[in-house]
């Protein structure tokens, strides 16, 4: 029993080894290894070529003396010989073992009177009808010695063979003055900056809008988020009009600011007082909310209306300080020649950013204002009323909620796919959302409560998951096609990219939070806003520095990337100067990255040390 055992046993052992040899055997078939190809004297020399280029980065650029000297050469030996040319001895000169050689034979070169330790190339110089000054080709490279003399073997180049003579030209090179430096170290600087600051721009915004998002992918603290159905149905309605009146409200306040409010001076009045009364209304607002926790319906109306009215101060004041912005920009010349010219500028981008933010404010801040007071209505019908009258409620709010939110799915949908069917578009979404909803409102007990929280945690984790999936260079591709080529393309996929990963990495940290002051402030009978305050943000504090520090080192390393589709950075010019073979420029583009990049770790591992 024992050997049957031991011979399965090395059966098993035998066919597991036999499978993974066909894998690798497998892999190997499919990635073309051809190992012969590394023996190839034309890819050895490809190769000898392309390293030793990156291994002289050229950083520097030097004047010289140049001295050129040639002599005839048949390529290919006439019948009756070559005579040897006549050579001027009196200054620099070569001479050449034969004075005609077929293509790939070796030939010796010897150069005489050269200034002492001059260094340059030996080229075959072919000349022809669409060449009269002929086209150099490169056979070897000499240095002279103290005397000025130097002796190299060099190689006919492949060429075809002609009747008429070409030449063999060496070309002598001396430094003189001091090293300066060289345009490409010059460029290289330019982008490298232009490189970091496009990943700590990206790294920041990332940074902001993936904050909150965090807390809404954290399963800890979304999973016992639980509403009534009429709460839940409510509160998509009054999402939906609150959103749509923060439209409606931003449209109107911009074409009244456009009309009567044109001159600087009253957009400078504007842009001072309506941020003062908006946060009179909106503290006012918050003292009425903390006086009583138990408020009657009209009074939660007239404070609901108190709030609108603070958001429509809010926002009007942050469209007047937009065009205050652009105002002030518009007086300031963006002039290179001019100090301080991108602080003038900036101003107007500020101005841009402004006047961009506030029809999206606008729809968050009115959705959640109405949709919050819809869901306490919701909620109070809940507790309030009787079984069956709740029953009644959900069967008709239910419904019209989930032809809402079907309708503005499909609605949006709409616009990648392009139905231009209001059948598909308003009609079916509208009828199937509503069965839903009707569905939910026959079979879900009135004072039930549903984990709504859990919903939208699953949501935010899979819209997050999608988005982490798609590369940052995928994602610069798009961008380059709005906005175009350059490092706002890149800085825009990199802060996309930043919000994905650093929204999962920070609700992670969320989750893993100690529970003990989560249950103490919430003992306290703090809400939810006031314990993710209190008890959840000390917590996650050291270890938000640190990822964001880490994400920028990162956005630093994958910028350099997305300057291949056009993203900018040193990125960008690193694919020109690998495409023109340019591999010296291209070496110093490396070492700038390199540089960075160990700066980078290095001044990051320092903070997380000192801060975190």
């Amino acid at each position: 029993m024992k050997k049957s055992s031991s011979f399965i046993k090395s059966l098993a052992v035998g066919l597991a080894t036999f499978l993974v040899l066909v894998v690798f055997a497998y892999g190997f078939a499919v990635t073309n290894i051809n190992f012969a190809e590394t023996r190839s004297e034309r890819r050895m020399a490809s190769l000898t070529r392309i390293l030793r280029a990156l291994a002289h980065p050229k950083i520097f650029d030097y004047n010289f003396e140049t001295v050129n000297v040639e002599v005839p050469f048949y390529l290919g030996c006439p019948e009756g010989g070559v005579e040897p040319p006549k050579v001027d001895r009196s200054g620099a000169f070569i001479l050449v073992s034969a004075g005609c050689a077929e293509p790939k034979e070796t030939i010796v070169v010897e150069g005489y009177n050269f200034q002492e330790n001059s260094a340059g190339p030996i080229n075959f110089i072919g000349f022809s009808a669409d060449a009269p000054d002929g086209v150099p080709i490169q056979m070897g490279s000499f240095q002279a010695d103290a005397q000025g003399n130097f002796r190299v073997e060099a190689t006919i180049p492949n060429r075809q063979i002609k009747e008429d003579p070409q030449a063999i030209r060496a070309v002598g090179r001396v430094r003189v003055g001091a090293p300066m430096i060289s345009q490409e170290a010059k460029v290289t600087w330019d982008k490298i900056v232009e490189t970091v600051f496009m990943a700590l721009l990206a790294t920041t915004f990332g940074t902001l809008l993936a904050v909150p998002i965090s807390f809404f992918a954290a399963r800890n603290l979304m999973v016992e988020v639980k509403s009534p159905l009429s709460s839940i149905a409510l509160s998509l309605i009054g999402w939906a009009l609150g959103m749509g009146l923060g439209v409606a409200i931003s449209r109107l306040l911009t074409h009244f600011q456009t009309a009567f409010f044109s001159s600087f001076l009253a957009t400078l009045a504007g842009a001072i007082i309506l941020p003062i009364l908006g946060s009179l209304l909106a503290r006012l607002t918050l003292f009425n909310q903390n006086k009583e926790m138990d408020l009657r319906f009209k009074s939660r109306l007239v404070n609901v209306l108190y709030s609108l009215f603070a958001a429509a101060l809010i926002l009007a004041s942050i469209l007047f300080l937009g065009k205050l912005l652009l105002q002030i920009g518009a007086y300031l010349t963006p002039n290179k020649d001019v100090p301080l010219y991108f602080l003038r500028k900036f101003v107007s981008q500020a101005g841009e950013i402004f006047t961009i933010l506030a029809p999206v404010v606008a729809v968050l801040v009115f959705g959640g204002i109405v949709g919050g007071f819809f869901g306490q209505i919701g909620q109070t019908v809940s507790d309030k009323t009787s079984p069956a009258s709740s029953k009644v409620f959900n069967l008709i709010v239910a419904p019209l909620a989930g032809a809402i939110a079907a309708v503005l799915i499909l609605r949006g949908l709409d616009w990648f796919y392009q139905f231009n069917n209001p059948a598909v578009t308003l009609y079916w979404p509208a009828g199937i959302g509503a069965a839903i909803g009707l569905a939910l409102a026959l079979v879900v007990s009135s004072k039930q409560p549903l984990p709504i929280g859990f919903i939208i945690y699953g949501i935010f984790r899979t819209i997050l998951n999608g988005t982490r999936s798609i590369e940052a260079l995928v994602m610069a591709i798009v961008f380059v096609a709005w906005v175009g080529l350059g490092p706002f393309a890149g800085a825009l996929a990199l802060a996309l990219h930043t919000v994905a990963s650093n929204a999962k990495l920070y609700s992670e940290q969320v989750e893993s939070i100690l529970s003990g002051p989560l249950e103490a402030i919430q003992a306290t009978g703090a809400n939810r806003l006031q314990t993710i305050v209190f008890a959840v943000v000390p917590q996650i504090i050291p270890p938000y520095i640190s990822y964001t520090m880490y994400r920028w080192d990162i956005n630093v390393r994958m910028s350099t990337i997305i300057g291949f589709v056009g993203g900018g950075g040193i990125g960008f010019i690193l694919q020109q100067n690998i495409n023109l073979l340019n591999y010296r420029a291209a070496s110093v583009n490396m070492l700038a990255i390199a540089i960075v990049v160990a700066s980078m770790d290095y001044i990051s591992s320092v903070l997380r040390e000192k801060f975190v």
